[in-house]
């Protein structure tokens, strides 16, 4: 049982072991599917499973981290509440997809993508495969981006320009929020108050506090590069109408 949920489990990860590699590669599957088959699951009549599905993912995961937590005697204010880019992402997926909030894709569409992608590529999971934290910390992650493709390919939802500045206004208010908490927990959310012990991109931003600012510029670059495609097809759309 220890090997499974164990606080002190001495697998410790490996980033691009052979376990690492599998997700990945389960990863692209579940995504090259769900783009395979999005019309058949707009026609068919099947989208509202896979909706209600990659929702019942997210909050599973959510649900079954904080029990985790407890169970463990491991919850603590300063690394526990969902204030991390990934978990408000989770939350705002999961009501995006109850709700159809155009809203909060707008906004996940660029956090949740973007946030979920990096830790994905770069996990500061800590347990390796077949520990609950693995699982947990890889669907949860890899339900996120499904759940923003979902939207597209399926609902077809779309951000627009207007959604970028909408992003960054809600990263930046959370942003102060973070930091106010990070004060006073001595916590660390969103990394504000230092960089990852995992190598990650804020490795290349430079040293603290100015790799903030360099974030900023970055997550505007990486947002603008996101639309790209849709402001490529709207292009194509009015040359050929035009």
């Amino acid at each position: 049982m220890n090997r499974y949920f164990a606080a002190d489990d001495p697998a410790w990860f490996v980033a691009y072991s052979t376990s690492h590699w599998v997700v990945l590669l389960i990863f692209v599957f579940l995504t090259a599917a769900l783009f395979i088959w999005r019309k058949g699951l707009r026609e068919g009549g099947g989208s509202r499973w896979v909706r209600y599905g990659l929702a019942g993912v997210l909050g599973l995961s959510e649900l079954s981290l904080n029990l985790w937590y407890v169970w463990q005697n491991m919850y603590d204010v300063k690394d526990s509440l969902p204030l991390e880019l990934c978990s408000l992402s989770l939350y705002m997926c999961f009501f995006m997809l109850l709700t159809r909030s155009y809203w909060l894709f707008q906004i996940v569409y660029f956090t949740g993508i973007g946030g979920a992608m990096q830790a994905m590529l770069t996990p500061a999971v800590g347990y390796a495969f077949p520990h609950y934290r693995f699982l947990e910390f890889f669907a949860a992650h890899i339900a996120i981006i499904l759940s923003v493709l979902y939207m597209v390919w399926v609902e077809k939802y779309r951000p627009t320009w207007k959604s970028i500045p909408i992003t960054m206004g809600f990263l930046n208010v959370m942003l102060v929020i973070d930091l106010g908490v990070n004060k006073w927990t001595g916590g660390n959310y969103m990394f504000l108050a230092g960089k990852p012990d995992t190598p990650s991109l804020l490795d290349v931003l430079g040293p603290y506090p100015w790799y903030l600012l360099s974030l900023e510029g970055t997550a505007i670059v990486l947002f603008v590069l996101m639309y790209l495609p849709f402001a490529i097809s709207d292009r194509r759309r009015k040359r050929i109408a035009g």
